[in-house]
């Protein structure tokens, strides 16, 4: 049974921020190369564009592409246990406020789905519930479940049964239909013809590709993970916790590369889809957990041991209007490249799209410093504050 540790609430942690605000960046870095899951491209005739295309393309989607969302996944764990240990400390329960809390997140996540049917809160939302569940378990029970989570067991399944079922075909593109329908809306549709097809057929789509990609289990995963990265005090600058960090860092290193590669043959290798789809995908969420790690202990090394805190530091603000910030660029990104709004997407080739995304963050950087230094959230951190703390008049 779990027992909660007394802890120091009332300090901000500043490197949880800085981490969040360097995966919203490399979110926002995503969502502009890809035109807002707009699978458009206008033909580029210049030999440099064109390779600055695909350096751009490969380099941000190797640096960032299912490792961001990793981190936010991490640290949405971390912020429930923050939120749930200080309840403690008081003497109250926090579960059925964060159940309140998740209802809220899915309102949030259905208006930002009417801009961009890409988007993830809505798994978020639904998932989050799985912190309910497992939060007052064992710290060795929590991680137990995370791993097998993380290793993928529904994929394993998939492998298992094809070995026992020489016919079985697997439907490795069953959201297809609806990105088509999707996509087709995004640059024919006016705004609310728009915001109706994405509300349902864009969730259904982004739901569908999620589990295509071993995402649900891969975030309960990472939400638990976040959570014991909170009940063991890891984020403090320490002793211990350095050389935690560093171990993490290491292994990570040397657990991606080997299983990178790997991904990269096993085509060579097995021949029947119904294997090989499920093994890429395994191979494929570890290469990416494993990247994160690289990453997260990266930054967390970085932030404490070198020079480069103080700029590091800057991405704090940014960080702590995660959810403000994340809204916002949907919104713009849509007007951006929707038909709806300016319809970038039939102009703009990814470089232009990379210096779009960059202008972007640099905006919402600049105005995250600027609000931060005069109040305590983010204007949607603070409402989504206040209406989950709401009292109920019995």
């Amino acid at each position: 049974m779990y027992s909660s540790p007394t802890l120091n609430n009332n300090k901000r942690i500043d490197i949880a921020d800085v981490l969040r605000g360097f995966a919203v960046m490399g979110i926002t870095l995503i969502h502009f190369i890809e035109r807002f899951s707009l699978n458009s491209f206008p033909e580029e005739t210049s030999n440099f564009l064109m390779f600055t295309d695909r350096v751009i393309w490969d380099s941000v989607f190797f640096t960032f592409s299912g490792k961001a969302y990793c981190i936010f996944a991490l640290l949405f764990g971390f912020s429930f246990f923050i939120q749930d240990n200080s309840q403690i400390q008081k003497g109250r329960d926090f579960r059925g406020r964060f159940a309140w809390r998740l209802v809220l997140l899915m309102v949030f996540a259905c208006i930002n789905s009417t801009l961009f049917p890409g988007e993830i809160l809505v798994l978020y939302a639904l998932v989050g519930y799985v912190l309910i569940a497992v939060c007052r378990l064992s710290t060795r029970t929590v991680l137990l479940i995370a791993i097998i989570l993380l290793l993928q067991p529904i994929e394993w399944g998939q492998i298992m049964y094809a070995f026992i079922n020489p016919e079985y075909v697997i439907n490795s593109q069953f959201d297809a239909p609806y990105w088509e329908i999707v996509n087709a809306a995004q640059k024919e549709a006016s705004f609310f013809e728009l915001s109706k097809t994405t509300i349902w057929t864009g969730n259904v789509a982004n739901m569908g590709w999620m589990l295509l990609h071993g995402r649900v289990t891969q975030t309960a995963a990472l939400f638990m993970i976040g959570m014991l990265i909170g009940r063991g005090n890891l984020f403090p600058y320490s002793e211990k916790n350095i050389k935690f960090w560093i171990k993490i860092f290491i292994i990570a290193v040397i657990s991606f590369f080997p299983i990178y590669g790997l991904m990269a043959i096993l085509p060579d290798f097995i021949n029947r889809e119904a294997l090989l789809v499920p093994s890429t995908l395994i191979l494929k969420s570890l290469s990416n957990i494993a990247f994160t790690g690289i990453l997260f202990a990266g930054v967390i090394i970085v932030y404490y041991l070198t020079k480069f805190k103080n700029v590091l530091h800057l991405l704090a603000s940014y960080g702590r209007m995660s959810l403000t910030n994340y809204l916002s660029q949907s919104l713009i990104g849509a007007f951006l490249f929707y038909h709806w709004g300016l319809e970038l997407y039939k102009y703009t080739g990814i470089t232009v799209c990379f210096l779009m995304g960059i202008g972007m963050f640099l905006i919402q950087f600049f105005f995250s410093r600027w609000w931060m230094r005069s109040h305590r959230h983010g204007p949607l951190e603070l409402l989504w504050k206040k209406v989950t703390w709401i009292k109920i008049v019995k």
